[in-house]
């Protein structure tokens, strides 16, 4: 008997599969287990082949395996993409003869049962009234989830599917002696966010009032979702004409007292790198959310990778400081979008928060926590008729105003300038200036977030940002004493304190969903030695399975 279960929906850009992950999705919420559901799709309006994963416990879980229990595919297309997936003890609802598997088949053709009923598209819906039956869940749960999406004629046809789908469970009995989990958690309490919901949550508990971008898969989540909460929390929603628009649009926001973040990828914060030295210089702050997917250049548009590290921590011309985060759950997306916006107030500097395609686009059973009430502090003066924006201070950190709050006039130049904010070429002020725009970087540092670290064990699996819990349930699937995991979500500036864990292991495994090791090369920067790395970059996320496998087999060459 397994304590969890894993369910694969495949099919073409059209066929509904967000349909059926949403029924699935909610009512194994409702009916008590731990769910999460993550996907990979092609770009592509109609077409294709996408498959969506849903995997559900009586344990929270919050990662993919890449081999599945359950493989509904709802097109030829969609076995032949998803076929290595499929083992002998797969369960495959699909037509026979249009494809063969050593595995155990359920001979259904869905689209025809569909067709019967007057309308092939809720197909999906028979399969998920299956999948919700062969589980033994009871199906009162996914006729009450449709009563709420659908209030005309397609209400009726979908409670036609379910039945359908359910009198096929009947047929079959159910598989719970094989694969089923028990439901013990309390569906009312716990939320099912995703990275993105994180993030869009987090920005407005971080005060954001303006959000200006360039639409860029995978970051335009947060754009859309921010668009809709505009008029309940008074943001500014302004779709620029392009990427360098969007963020100099976010600096004139801060300039005069407001919130702003800028959405974007890749490609889209490459163009972003003046206006990031233009915040560096000026010392106004930004947020900048930086969701990530395969490059160089467009790459794989909708799919996943870790690869932009380097340019977040290195864009831009000159030297100044910034702040790189990476959140690994939708938990620590509100929290750290959040805290962006304190930081880049409090040390007037640009705050880049990394998330990746997986962890935007998936969704995980997320325990209710509690929102600080306490609305967050701004850092603005009131200034008096000598004000000087760019006083030297001991700390680095000058006193910022804002035009029309106080008697001064505030000057701000992309030149390098005087306290008052004058261009100025002489030497002896660039080096105050500049110095003390530096000094800012022990005061950041001091404020980094310590990385998790679980277990004791003196080999320590490293990892940062969206590979989390991936990383966490294939080190306890190994259950070797000798594994500890060290997790990092503030990646740069990297702080004494923060690699003291990696200092005391005797040896260290470098996890990262990239082909060049990038934050390896940062620790080694840090003088820590990187024993051995597991990379991947083919546009996928690490699996559970797959990731334990390649750690048990460095284990065995250590001794």
């Amino acid at each position: 008997m397994r304590s969890s279960v894993s369910v694969l929906i495949g099919g073409s850009a059209g066929q509904g599969i967000a349909s059926i992950e949403t029924l699935l999705t909610k009512g194994f919420k409702r009916g008590g287990f731990y769910t999460f559901s993550t996907k990979e799709f092609m770009s592509r309006v109609r077409g294709g082949s996408n498959t969506t994963l849903i995997r559900i416990s009586d344990k929270p879980v919050n990662a993919p395996d890449f081999k599945v229990d359950i493989f509904v595919p709802l097109d030829t297309n969609a076995f032949f993409h998803a076929q290595e997936r499929i083992t002998n003890e797969t369960f495959v609802v699909a037509k026979k003869g249009d494809y063969e598997c050593d595995c155990v088949l359920y001979d259904y053709d869905l689209e025809n049962l569909a067709k019967e009923i007057g309308n092939p598209i809720v197909s999906n819906t028979i399969a998920a009234a299956f999948i919700f039956g062969l589980l033994g869940c009871d199906g009162a749960v996914l006729r009450e989830i449709v009563a709420e999406f659908y209030t005309d004629e397609l209400l009726e046809v979908n409670l036609k599917a379910l039945e359908i789908g359910s009198e096929l469970a009947r047929e079959n009995g159910n598989c719970r002696y094989c694969i089923a989990p028990n439901s013990s958690m309390s569906p009312k309490n716990d939320l099912f966010l995703s990275g993105t919901d994180g993030v869009g949550f987090g920005a407005i508990a971080g005060g954001c009032n303006f959000i200006s971008s360039y639409p860029m898969s995978p970051s335009t989540g947060v754009l859309t979702f921010l668009a809709k909460q505009s008029r309940n929390f008074g943001i500014c929603v302004e779709q620029a004409e392009d990427e360098i628009a969007a963020f100099q649009m976010g600096l004139g926001v801060w300039y005069g007292g407001g919130r702003a973040i800028t959405t974007t990828s890749g490609g889209g914060f490459a163009l972003m790198g003046e206006g990031l030295s233009l915040s560096g210089i000026t010392e106004t702050p930004m947020v900048v959310y930086l969701a990530q997917r395969p490059g160089p250049a467009t790459g794989l548009p909708t799919r996943t990778e870790q690869g932009d590290l380097e340019l977040a921590i290195y864009s831009g011309h000159g030297e100044f400081p910034r702040i790189v985060l990476a959140p690994g759950d939708p938990k620590e997306c509100f929290e750290l979008a959040r805290k962006a916006f304190e930081l880049a107030d409090a040390y007037q500097v640009p705050v880049i928060l990394m998330s990746d395609q997986y962890l935007a686009d998936s969704y995980f059973t997320v325990e209710r926590f509690e929102i600080d009430p306490i609305s967050p502090p701004h850092h603005i003066v009131k200034t008096d008729a000598d004000y000087k924006r760019y006083l030297l201070t001991p700390e680095g950190i000058s006193p910022r105003g804002i035009p029309g709050y106080g008697e001064g006039l505030v000057l701000v130049d992309s030149d390098e300038h005087s306290e008052e904010g004058l261009i100025t070429e002489s030497m002896s002020v660039r080096n105050e200036q500049h110095t003390k725009r530096l000094q800012k970087r022990p005061l950041v540092e001091k404020e980094a977030i310590l990385p998790d670290v679980e277990a004791d064990g003196d080999i320590a699996v490293v990892g940062w940002g969206s590979t989390k819990y991936i990383i966490k349930e294939a080190v306890e699937r190994i259950a070797d004493k000798r594994l500890s995991t060290v997790h990092f979500s503030w990646v740069y500036p990297l702080s004494e304190a923060q690699l003291a864990p990696l200092q005391k292991a005797k040896r260290l495994i470098v996890v990262e969903n990239n082909a060049t090791g990038q934050f390896a090369k940062l620790l080694r920067l840090h003088g820590i030695s990187v024993d051995a790395q597991i990379l991947k970059s083919d546009g996928l996320s690490f699996f559970v399975d797959e990731l334990s496998e390649k750690i048990a087999l460095l284990l065995k060459e250590i001794r």
